[in-house]
């Protein structure tokens, strides 16, 4: 087990998961070219502009192999790095480094890319009341990983999954027949936690008020809508904006006064930020 990793156990787990998948039996390239005792140094470089998050996974990686790796972050994490700056400086058994190399890049490329992402939607929002928060729109079994790359970009989390906050969509609604019994049915079944009730129209928005909910949902609402839903709640709800939201038009959404912008992009269509491990000498 890396020594001094703060990751959650979950994370570990997936980590664990990630180098079984790839080393299986063994590296059978690295086995057969290298000598058990070689050791070599490297650096992580990367090959683009943005927000580098993710060097402690990376790190784990490594380390979660051969806990005798040495691994130097040159960068501050979540900072913001160059195309060919120095991210990080590895050393130790040339076996290790080279089998791990592929997961551990893997991992830096994607949590950099969510944090790259969000920075720009946390950047366009500056200066409003609007926190931009994600969605469960994850890649299945990397749902903390992403999150945690949502974070490191200046974002907040919404909700982790099903079970920490009850949120009634459409569906709900439509089956219980109402906005005021999905609500009476989820705090007498799930009491003790928030509840957050989408709304696709400004009635949906009077009728959620009128039963107290902590929270609204404004569902693919246009801002003049949604000024107007905020207009409405004079403060007595938090209210979310969700629907189609792109960097182009997280602006103008801010501007309306919403507390919350949910982007599923954040996790769904981030780019991976391009990394690389560079050879540097024995």
């Amino acid at each position: 087990m890396p020594k001094g990793t703060n990751l959650p156990l979950e994370i570990l787990a997936t980590i664990r998961s990630a180098l079984a998948e790839d080393i299986g039996p063994g590296d059978a390239t690295t086995n057969s070219i290298v000598p058990t005792e070689a050791t070599m140094r490297g650096q992580i470089i990367a090959k683009q502009d943005g927000v580098i998050a993710g060097l402690d996974v990376a790190r784990t990686v490594y380390q979660m192999v051969d806990a005798q790796v040495d691994f130097r972050p040159q960068v501050d994490e979540g900072g913001r790095v160059t195309n060919r700056q120095v991210l990080a400086l590895v050393s130790g058994r040339t076996r290790s480094l080279l089998t791990t190399e592929r997961t551990a890049l893997n991992f830096l490329g994607r949590i950099s890319g969510i944090a790259t992402l969000t920075r720009s939607f946390v950047d366009a929002v500056a200066g409003t009341k609007a926190v931009i928060l994600d969605t469960r729109k994850t890649a299945p079994g990397l749902r903390l990983l992403d999150k945690l790359a949502v974070r490191r970009g200046g974002g907040q989390n919404h909700r982790i999954g099903l079970y920490d906050l009850v949120l009634i969509k459409d569906n709900h609604i439509d089956y219980a027949g109402s906005i005021t019994l999905a609500v009476q049915r989820a705090r007498a079944g799930a009491p003790g936690l928030a509840i957050e009730v989408e709304a696709r129209t400004l009635d949906d928005v009077h009728a959620a008020l009128a039963i107290g909910v902590e929270r609204i949902l404004l569902d693919n609402m246009t801002p003049e809508s949604m000024a107007e839903a905020v207009r409405l709640t004079a403060g007595r709800s938090k209210l979310e904006a969700s629907g189609n939201v792109t960097l182009e038009t997280v602006r103008r959404i801010a501007e309306t006064g919403v507390d919350y912008i949910s982007v599923g992009a954040l996790t769904h269509s981030a780019k991976v930020f391009d990394v690389s491990f560079d050879y540097i000498d024995r």
